[in-house]
C-alpha cells in the first residue's frame, strides 16, 4: 500500500546560517553598540540577550527577518518562554526550535485524515512522525493538500512517499 510520513523538521543548515547572519547584523548595528545584545545558539535552542524589553524585541525582529530571508518558517520557533532577568540589567529569552511532531499535533493530523472518509486513508502515530497509508496514490496526494490547508500552526513536511 502506498504511504508517506508527515514530519516536522527544520532545515538546520539554513537555521544556522540565519542565526550567524543575525549575529553579524547585531554586531554591526549602531543601536546595539556597547550593549550585551546577542543571539546564542545551542543545537535547537536560541537564547536572545538584550538590555531592555524593547531591545529584546529588536533582536527578535532581526532574527525573524534573517530566518525569513533564508526560507526557514518562523512557525518553527516556540516563543512560549517569557523574557527573564539574567543579571544586572540584561534580559534573556529562550526560543526553542520545534523538531518532531508532538502528541497533540499528531492527534490533530490523525483526526484530519480520518475525517476525510471519502479518501479511505489511515494514519498511525509513530514516535515523532505520522504515517499515512491508503490504497490509491491520488488519495494520498489529496491528503497532503488537506493537511497543508487545515494544519496552520506548524510547517509540516511530507517524506518517504512510497508505493509498496
Amino acid at each position: 500500500m502506498p504511504s508517506f510520513d508527515v514530519v516536522l523538521k527544520p532545515n538546520t543548515v539554513e537555521l544556522n546560517n540565519a542565526v550567524a547572519q543575525a549575529q553579524k547584523e547585531i554586531g554591526n548595528r549602531f543601536d546595539f553598540r556597547g550593549t550585551p545584545a546577542a543571539i546564542e545558539q545551542k543545537d535547537l535552542e536560541l537564547t536572545l540577550v538584550a538590555n531592555s524589553d524593547f531591545q529584546l524585541k529588536q533582536v527578535r525582529d532581526v532574527l525573524i527577518g534573517k530566518l525569513a530571508k533564508r526560507g526557514v518558517d518562523v512557525r518553527f520557533l516556540d516563543e512560549s518562554n517569557p523574557a527573564q532577568k539574567a543579571g544586572g540589567d540584561t534580559l534573556r529569552q529562550t526560543l526553542t526550535v520545534k523538531s518532531g511532531i508532538d502528541r497533540d499535533l499528531a492527534k490533530k493530523i490523525q483526526d484530519q485524515v480520518k475525517s476525510a472518509k471519502a479518501l479511505k486513508l489511515s494514519a498511525a502515530i509513530q514516535g515523532d512522525l505520522v504515517r499515512v497509508t491508503g490504497a490509491k496514490r491520488d488519495n494520498l496526494q489529496q491528503a497532503i493538500q488537506l493537511l497543508r490547508t487545515e494544519i496552520k500552526e506548524a510547517p509540516l513536511s511530507f517524506e518517504n512517499f512510497r508505493e509498496k
